[in-house]
């Protein structure tokens, strides 16, 4: 009998011992796979996922910044009809009123839409930006409104070579005191 005790005894060693390593090598695949499922975000689902009801740029430099993050998403990226809809949404979000009103939504699309492809036709995309520094931000007052005048330069890319542009953008402070761009003009 002690001979059987002592089988009993090793048996159920045996088997905790499987059932030890097999619940580690269960959790250890298991982490793997969480892992695996998590999905990155291209540029243009992380900027169509920013709240600017939430998250409204603070200053003239910053609102620029999103503008351009948009633009490149434009130019650069690639992306579906849905999405590109969603985009031209999204930049709206910090234009002025003002500016929204002279176009139409349809006729602003048809437009965006042609702009883009003359740009891939010609082979350019935006390569990048300089912002001013926020001490290079001119703030004014015009017919009653906090106004803000600052130029970038724009690096853009045609086939292997750089062409480059100043743009002067201005922007107006709604009544929720957010800076929306009211226009721009390229300075050169």
């Amino acid at each position: 009998m002690k001979k059987s005790g002592g089988i009993k005894i090793v048996i159920i060693g045996v088997i905790l011992a499987v059932l030890v390593v097999g619940y580690y090598f269960y959790l250890s695949n298991r982490n793997e796979k969480a892992q695996e499922e998590v999905v990155e975000s291209t540029r243009v689902q992380a900027v169509l996922m920013r709240d600017l009801d939430k998250n409204y740029p603070p200053s003239p430099k910053e609102v620029i910044k999103y503008f351009n993050e948009v633009t490149q998403c434009f130019y650069n990226e690639k992306y579906s009809e849905e999405e590109l809809n969603q985009l031209a949404v999204k930049i709206q979000g910090v234009y002025d009123a003002e500016l929204i009103a002279n176009k139409p939504q349809d006729e602003y699309l048809k437009d965006l839409k042609q702009d883009i492809e003359e740009m891939k036709a010609n082979d350019r995309s935006f390569s990048s930006c300089q912002l001013p520094a926020s001490t290079d931000v001119e703030e004014f007052v015009e017919d009653g409104s906090e106004c803000a005048r600052l130029y970038c330069i724009y690096n853009i890319r045609q086939g292997t070579g750089m062409l480059q542009s100043q743009v002067v953008f201005i922007l107006r402070r709604d009544e929720d005191k957010h800076w929306k761009i009211l226009g721009w003009d390229i300075d050169q």
